[in-house]
């Protein structure tokens, strides 16, 4: 809790520093930064600010420092684990005037950007010069790209091209003191000393405001197709994805969406879905250069997705058919969302376990009597675990939610999983870190936290009890 003294003095410094315009303190607004897109929560900041570059964020952490304000960086709000929520109060920082792409260096592959750009926009680009940054969060047409960076982002693609962290060549950070380092370097092979750009991709702005990127972006491919291919056994159908890649099959994109999710989206964007009676079904994306070599995959696909049991495959073969699978899959979240109070997990496991993920994450929601829609990027093991209150009372709700995660998450672990593949762990799931780390894991991270931000300014109260 900041004193009104202190708070009077943090107006005026804020202000005299970014100008009155850029410093904001209403009710109204101060609802709009105490939430991001997790679950019900809300923290109320006592200043929203929006500065346009990193010296100005470097003055502002020298004065939270000097009087231990918390500081919560925030990009789009499209956190799903609480990462841009201001528990504490403090300051909020703001993004949306640092959405500059600086340049795109078409000659190296690279792009400079600074954080509040928002991802589709940097894609779109790119896309117009041939290039290709691949990760495509399903929150790609309002989430910022430093929030992607603190919470290393990945999505479909992830399955063939990787995620965030993957494509994060260089930082300028700003550090809890104020002080601006750069990390890493703009060439492809770097090993000197520790790799601190890498302890910054994912950190959940905890150690640092990032404040400018450089990402290394890679040829844009010519070709996509897409195939749906509906089952009507959740578990067959989820025991397929092992076997494509077997089959030395290479998707772009490898969604499972089972029944509940399809009707939730059509629902929610009034549009049909080919096969919603299908119990579940599989998006598989393929892309590249050369058709024929992309048909030969598709027709493996069909073979082994009938010796699996599918009962329909719908072929999208140009780029308007592709596009508007993709509308309808990108729509599921908020849709499912929309249903009623939920809780979001996104476990993720060795792809040839994800069946029994998902049996076991029916059984435990029979056991608790609830109910859950699941979906998710199956090519790499991630299974979106969406748990609804429903007509739950809010007895039944608080006295069976936190029991029912405990085992889902006990149960990934014990398939030689983990309990976030790209949500992270924020405010909403550090008191399930001890699942999924060793006490000394967790104490290694208290101590790189501690060194950096010793006066704990920076987004405090996540990842840690």
């Amino acid at each position: 809790m900041i004193s009104d003294e202190v708070k009077k003095l943090t107006y005026d410094f804020l202000v005299n520093l970014l100008g009155s315009e850029n410093v904001l303190i209403d009710d109204y607004n101060r609802e709009i930064y105490s939430k991001d897109n997790t679950e019900d929560l809300k923290f109320f900041p006592d200043f929203i600010i929006k500065p346009v570059n990193s010296k100005e964020i470097s003055e502002v952490l020298k004065f939270a420092n000097k009087f231990k304000i918390p500081v919560t960086p925030r990009g789009g709000g499209t956190g799903l684990s609480g990462g841009a929520l201001p528990c504490d109060g403090g300051i909020v920082i703001s993004f949306e005037r640092m959405n500059r792409i600086i340049e795109i260096d078409e000659k190296n592959f690279q792009v400079v950007v600074e954080p509040g750009v928002i991802t589709e926009v940097l894609q779109k680009e790119c896309e117009s010069r041939n290039l290709f940054y691949p990760v495509d969060p399903a929150s790609s047409g309002s989430c910022f790209i430093g929030g992607n960076v603190a919470e290393c982002a990945g999505g479909p693609r992830a399955v063939k091209y990787g995620v965030t962290k993957d494509y994060v060549l260089s930082l300028e950070v700003v550090l809890p003191d104020g002080e601006i380092i750069t990390t890493g370097s703009r060439t492809l092979k770097n090993v000197v000393g520790y790799n601190l750009t890498q302890l910054f991709v994912g950190s959940e702005g905890t150690l640092g405001i990032i404040t400018k990127i450089i990402l290394k972006l890679i040829p844009l491919p010519k070709i996509r197709k897409a195939l749906l291919v509906a089952f009507n056994n959740p578990r067959d159908c989820i025991a397929s994805v092992a076997e494509f890649f077997r089959e030395n099959i290479n998707p772009s994109a490898l969604e499972f969406l089972e029944k509940d999710a399809i009707k939730a989206a059509e629902a929610h964007i009034d549009k049909k879905f080919p096969n919603s009676d299908a119990e579940a079904q599989l998006l598989i994306e393929l892309d590249g250069d050369n058709e024929e070599s992309l048909y030969k995959q598709m027709e493996k696909i069909s073979e082994i997705s009938e010796r699996f049991g599918a009962i329909d495959i719908v072929l999208a073969d140009d780029k308007n058919k592709v596009d508007e699978l993709w509308t309808l899959r990108k729509s599921i979240g908020e849709a499912v969302k929309a249903i009623s109070v939920y809780k979001e997990e996104d476990t993720v496991v060795p792809r040839f376990h994800l069946p029994d993920l998902l049996t076991g994450t029916k059984e435990i929601s029979k056991k608790y009597n609830i109910r859950t829609i699941c979906y998710g990027h199956a090519g790499d093991g991630n299974l979106h675990i969406n748990i609804l209150k429903d007509k739950m009372s809010d007895e039944e709700w608080n006295n069976s939610i936190n029991n029912a995660i405990e085992e889902i998450f006990q149960l990934a672990v014990s398939l030689g999983g983990t309990i976030s593949g790209e949500h992270g762990i924020g405010f909403t799931q550090k008191r399930f870190l001890n699942i999924a780390l060793s006490e000394t894991q967790i104490e290694l991270m208290k101590s790189i936290k501690k060194l950096f931000d010793p006066n704990n300014i920076l987004n405090p109260n996540k990842i840690f009890l």
